[in-house]
């Protein structure tokens, strides 16, 4: 695969996945990612900010992964660890994000961030420059288990969010939506990215000049 074709989809599926979180955070009240609980938990328990939380949780998932399994760790797997929590505070800063403006409007902004996590997780992670720490943490565990990405998320963001839940995370019952609903999404996404990145990484054909 050449990088020309695997950084667009890394940057956009970066963009993407931050845009979703600060979208969702908008309405932290109906309920938000289960790692955004914990880093949500950890900022109002010690201060700091949430994107600064995201980083050092992030880190210490790369550390975990390293002993894993080392073939999803990269140059973009530190890029990931240290961009996402900046630039979803950035995003929140110029309140680049919808208002809260009632609760079937909030419920839709909610769905759009779960929407644009799943897609911009399995986006960056498919391009191979190097998994998301908490995402490489999961493959590498799913491929020791055997098991598919879904089952293996849904597991380990349940035990997160029971964690950011007894830190005194904010947890709601669109919380749940999280797991069960932008697993499959992002499982979709990365199976998806993963053969378009091979398709428009493929030599190219040329016709055969006529003996």
């Amino acid at each position: 695969m050449k990088l020309r074709v695997q950084i667009p989809f890394f940057v956009i599926g970066l963009i993407v996945f931050s845009y979703g979180i600060a979208v969702a955070i908008k309405v932290q009240h109906l309920g938000i990612h289960p790692w955004d609980v914990l880093n949500i938990a950890l900022y109002e328990k010690f201060g700091l900010t949430i994107g600064t939380w995201a980083v050092l949780v992030g880190l210490l998932l790369v550390v975990v992964s390293f002993f894993l399994d080392k073939s999803y760790i990269n140059i973009g797997t530190f890029l990931n660890a240290l961009a996402v929590g900046p630039m979803v505070d950035l995003f929140l800063f110029l309140e680049w994000t919808p208002d809260s403006s009632g609760l079937f409007a909030d419920i839709a902004v909610l769905m759009m961030g779960v929407v644009l996590m799943g897609i911009g997780g399995g986006m960056y992670s498919a391009a191979r420059i190097g998994a998301g720490p908490r995402d490489g943490f999961m493959l590498s565990i799913s491929d020791k288990l055997g098991t598919s990405i879904s089952r293996v998320r849904i597991g380990t963001e349940s035990i997160v969010l029971v964690i950011g839940w007894l830190l005194g995370g904010p947890v709601f019952i669109f919380t749940f939506i999280y797991t069960f609903i932008q697993s499959p999404i992002f499982q979709f996404a990365y199976h998806l990215t993963t053969k378009w990145v091979h398709i428009l990484s493929g030599p190219v054909q040329t016709k055969e000049k006529a003996s």
